[in-house]
């Protein structure tokens, strides 16, 4: 689904349609228009007998008003905020995006709930994507992931079972048309990490739209390697955001990326937000960004699709967005940048990628 235009009518219905169980979980949930629509179907789902289940991030979800969730846990519903605010668990946040039905219909992308989603990427709303799948296999799979981050939501957990959870080292995807990709703080590289480092390092075409773009040293490693045995990289970034020190860490690493041979375009229209990867004929699309924070620090799910007519799909979207799109060229990117924002670049990029991942990650050590 290539815009809110299109997911959130689809995720309204489903829920409509619900008849045993609704899980939704979101970085962002807004009292706005949109936010209205999916509480009161949420609540007319859970007033008909469906079990309903929301997660939402603490701090994705600051500015939700108290009691706002109230009629919704009167009519049964569970509602429970992930990692409740505090200053020394601060860096520790649940960004997924996920909706669950009846146990077969999924809904997984960049997505929140919020209207500033709710447009066509274009002429209005953000840039986003999202897939919708009915799969009971997968569903299976994604409610089970639900299901443990929903119960381990206020990190009130014994200490022994918080020690083995960060202890426990992320496992490798196995290898299907569709995998689940799990991302959370903890050892070695996550399930999506591994997969994308697999994928890439035999890859000869890679498109991607991230909206929050700071690899780390593996994957920019592996995109290089693909320009240098001949195969084409080609990144879509953001022209317009929501958070200037993301695209400004970015940028600071544009001279490189263009020097090598890397096909960089920002996307004008609207703020980006997507996050859609392509390796030849496998695509990933869910939560996670290809920055430091997305990959080391958050809880994220993505879907790996091993799926020609998915991929065929996700190569139109890439190409329909590259038309709103302006090309970064080498030698004029070098004379637009001064040396004032060369040195904020280059600041942003040091706070992203080392300060706020030593933070993060001593929070979680300290919650373990």
């Amino acid at each position: 689904m290539r815009s809110g235009r299109e997911v959130f009518p689809a995720m309204l219905a489903a829920i409509a349609a619900a008849r045993t169980s609704v899980e939704l979980e979101t970085y962002i949930f807004a009292d706005g228009k949109l936010g209205q629509q999916v509480l009161m179907a949420l609540l007319s789902a859970a007033q008909r007998g469906v079990r309903v289940r929301v997660l939402v991030d603490a701090a994705g979800s600051w500015f939700l008003p108290n009691g706002f969730f109230n009629p919704l846990r009167a009519a049964g519903a569970e509602v429970r905020q992930f990692n409740p605010l505090h200053l020394w668990r601060f860096g520790v946040r649940d960004h997924r995006k996920i909706l669950i039905c009846d146990s077969s219909v999924i809904f997984v992308g960049g997505f929140n709930v919020a209207d500033e989603y709710d447009g066509d990427g274009v002429t209005s709303g953000w840039c986003d994507l999202g897939v919708r799948l009915e799969n009971p296999g997968l569903a299976q799979k994604i409610a089970a992931s639900f299901d443990e981050i929903f119960s381990l939501a206020d990190f009130h957990r014994k200490p022994l079972l918080r020690l083995r959870a960060f202890k426990r080292k992320r496992q490798s995807p196995g290898h299907s048309t569709s995998e689940v990709l799990l991302t959370q703080p903890g050892r070695g590289a996550s399930p999506f990490q591994i997969a994308m480092y697999r994928d890439l390092d035999r890859a000869r075409d890679v498109r991607i739209i991230s909206a929050y773009f700071l690899p780390t040293r593996r994957v920019r490693r592996d995109l290089m390697r693909v320009i240098r045995r001949g195969g084409r990289v080609q990144l879509l970034l953001a022209g317009q955001t929501d958070v200037l020190v993301s695209q400004m860490a970015a940028r600071s690493l544009y001279h490189r990326w263009l020097k090598a041979g890397v096909e960089i375009y920002e996307y004008q229209p609207q703020i980006l937000h997507a996050k859609l990867v392509i390796s030849d004929d496998l695509a990933y699309i869910g939560s996670s960004n290809l920055d430091i924070r997305s990959l080391n620090l958050n809880y994220e799910l993505m879907l790996r699709f091993a799926d020609k007519n998915i991929t065929r799909e996700a190569r139109q979207i890439f190409e329909a967005a590259l038309k709103h799109s302006r090309p970064i060229e080498l030698s004029a990117w070098r004379k637009s940048q001064t040396f004032w924002q060369r040195w904020k670049n280059h600041w942003a990029h040091f706070l992203l990628a080392r300060i706020d991942p030593f933070i993060a990650l001593r929070q979680f050590r300290t919650l373990n």
